[in-house]
């Protein structure tokens, strides 16, 4: 009888060590769990916009994240729009949809002196974040540059170097809603904003036309217009917190300027200039009671390359906006009524 009390004021002696124990390690655990401050409390981050460039892919302008903390020697721009022409088979991919892109780190002086060496303007705002936002923010860029999180399945309308950082943003003020009076671009549909940013009636403005399909005359609203840089930057510079406290502490910002071409390099009067020589053609095919066949079997050529692209596109891509569209008609349309010439009789 006594061995078992002996035995059971054992037991209850090591039971109520080990509560003792596991109650004077909780805090230990609970500081473990909370992450340490890496930015100091006069750390910023800034929005930055970066205005249209020379080539196609540079018209839409670009967006990254800045992170500057003098104390702790940070100066650094996080940028999800780095791609590698050198990968394999990187076109057939680009065509298909596949184009997959990289979030870049790089110096902060030298990303704005690239930049501004291109005759681009550099936009920039300081958000107004508190010491809690900013380390999160950092933390989760931190956390998607590691080799095996940068790399991302790049879409131009879905997931681009603008939706990315808006959604960390987002994300990281997620107990402090966000609201924004500037409009912009809402109400408009996909084409019509991006044929916005895009020289208008140049070569390109006629591709994206040509490829472009129902869905991307569908009207945009909300988040969806945010994929463009500027929309982006503006949707930002008007946004405020529930308090009315604005997001934007201070910027530096400026409209875009969207380059406008001379009218004789258009694509209106670069058909113009078809329609009027195959017109001549005709004629000259009339008077002299013979088809210049050639010319048509190019053109045909040329129309059945244009409808297996777009075709193409259409089933085997996954292009969010391509699709057969009115443009497709343009050069038969022009063929046909300049060869009406020599056809009536």
């Amino acid at each position: 009888m006594n061995s078992t009390l002996n035995l059971q004021s054992h037991t209850y002696r090591i039971i109520r060590s080990i509560l003792i124990a596991g109650l004077l390690l909780l805090p230990l655990l609970a500081s473990a769990e909370q992450q340490p401050k890496i930015l100091s409390d006069d750390a910023q981050i800034y929005l930055v916009t970066c205005s249209p460039g020379q080539a196609l892919y540079e018209r839409y302008g670009h967006t990254a994240l800045m992170v500057i903390d003098k104390e702790q020697d940070i100066s650094d721009v996080y940028n999800y729009g780095i791609f590698d022409f050198n990968t394999s088979h990187f076109y057939w991919r680009f065509v298909r949809g596949e184009t997959f892109y990289q979030l870049g780190k790089e110096d902060a002086r030298w990303f704005i002196n690239s930049y501004t060496y291109g005759k681009r303007v550099v936009n920039v705002q300081q958000l107004h974040l508190s010491s809690e936002q900013k380390d999160a923010i950092y933390r989760a860029l931190i956390t998607n540059y590691y080799p095996e999180n940068r790399t991302y399945l790049y879409n131009f309308v879905f997931d681009n170097c603008a939706t990315r950082p808006y959604h960390l943003l987002m994300d990281a003020l997620a107990g402090d809603t966000v609201t924004s009076t500037y409009e912009g671009a809402e109400g408009m549909t996909y084409r019509e904003f991006i044929r916005h940013y895009t020289p208008k009636g140049s070569w390109g403005d006629f591709g994206i036309n040509l490829v472009f399909g129902p869905k991307a005359d569908k009207p945009m609203h909300g988040e969806q217009r945010l994929f463009l840089p500027e929309e982006l930057m503006n949707y930002i510079g008007a946004a405020t917190f529930i308090d009315g406290t604005p997001v934007v502490d201070n910027s530096y910002t400026h409209p875009f300027e969207i380059e406008h071409i001379p009218w004789y390099k258009t694509w209106y009067f670069g058909l113009a200039l078809l329609f009027i020589a195959l017109v001549l053609l005709s004629a000259y095919d009339r008077h002299r009671g013979a088809r210049t066949r050639w010319a048509d079997y190019t053109l045909y050529a040329i129309y059945i390359l244009l409808l297996v692209l777009v075709t193409f596109l259409t089933f085997f891509s996954i292009h969010p906006l391509v699709g057969y569209g009115p443009y497709l008609l343009i050069l038969p349309s022009i063929h046909l009524c300049a060869r009406i010439i020599y056809l009536w009789r």
